[in-house]
């Protein structure tokens, strides 16, 4: 592996770079395909950069639906034939009485986490405003449709559906331009919801902050493209793309933000 690799890279990217090399080794020796856990954005498009850069080998994404934020990889020789079910991929509905109680996308998450499932092998979580659908690693739908019976307080049961019942997610976003002075986080943050810097590094110091679903104590961490950046009670935003810079150096960026 060419060391420069991680020159293009955040430090604390370096182990899912060597990673990612190891599952274009397993390919190349065995011929055959590999199919990767659930990724964020980041992580996809940083497989997409590595394996682009491979004459041998291909790579395909899938995450349920075509807006879906977490997708699986499926890198191959350039001969394989690709089909839909080499993603493995189950989508669940939770049943519980709507009328009657509320669960929420972080209950949800955290119940499928604490029944022992890694989070590597849950996709996206979907709702309209009052169904839910998930989406995960078809080799774990059996045992969560056995063992997840509670969200919270709330008696839930979950079934598998036909792909052709998604739900349409009721998330709206909106494109915007940002100007900044860095990519740091809490100048991101300040930036994007229109607050002071003070003000952001508090939200992260507080435990407020995520950046692809992993919490964030650092304000100096760096955001790159398609990192998603979660702040509660005000949504998560990722940059699309760095398109220069202004006359007194500030980075001009694309950034999408939920607005609802």
């Amino acid at each position: 592996m060419n060391q420069d690799i991680y020159q293009h890279y955040g430090k604390e990217e370096q182990s899912f770079i060597d990673q990612v090399f190891g599952w274009m080794q397993i390919v190349e020796n065995r011929y055959s395909a590999y199919l990767t856990p659930f990724l964020t954005p980041r992580e996809a498009l940083i497989v997409k950069q590595l394996v682009a850069n491979n004459e041998s080998l291909a790579v395909y994404f899938r995450g349920g639906y075509e807006k879906a934020e977490r997708k699986r990889a499926l890198i191959v020789p350039p001969y394989h034939e690709l089909q839909e079910d080499d993603f493995n991929l189950s989508l669940l509905n939770i049943k519980f009485p709507v009328k009657f109680a509320n669960i929420s996308h972080g209950k949800i998450l955290g119940t499928l986490i604490g029944s022992g499932i890694d989070r590597e092998r849950i996709g996206d979580i979907i709702t309209d405003g009052e169904a839910w659908h998930v989406i995960v690693d078809e080799t774990i739908k059996l045992y969560l449709i056995s063992n997840v019976t509670k969200i919270g307080n709330v008696g839930v049961h979950l079934e598998e559906i036909e792909w052709e019942q998604i739900l349409e997610s009721n998330e709206a976003w909106e494109t915007i331009t940002v100007i900044s002075s860095s990519l740091r986080l809490d100048a991101m943050l300040s930036n994007v919801y229109n607050f002071s810097r003070q003000r952001a590094k508090d939200q992260i110091n507080e435990g407020n902050v995520k950046m692809n679903f992993m919490a964030m104590t650092r304000s100096d961490a760096e955001v790159k493209i398609n990192d998603i950046v979660s702040l509660r009670k005000y949504g998560r935003f990722w940059i699309q793309s760095i398109d220069g810079v202004t006359k007194k150096d500030n980075y001009r960026l694309t950034v999408n933000v939920l607005i609802k």
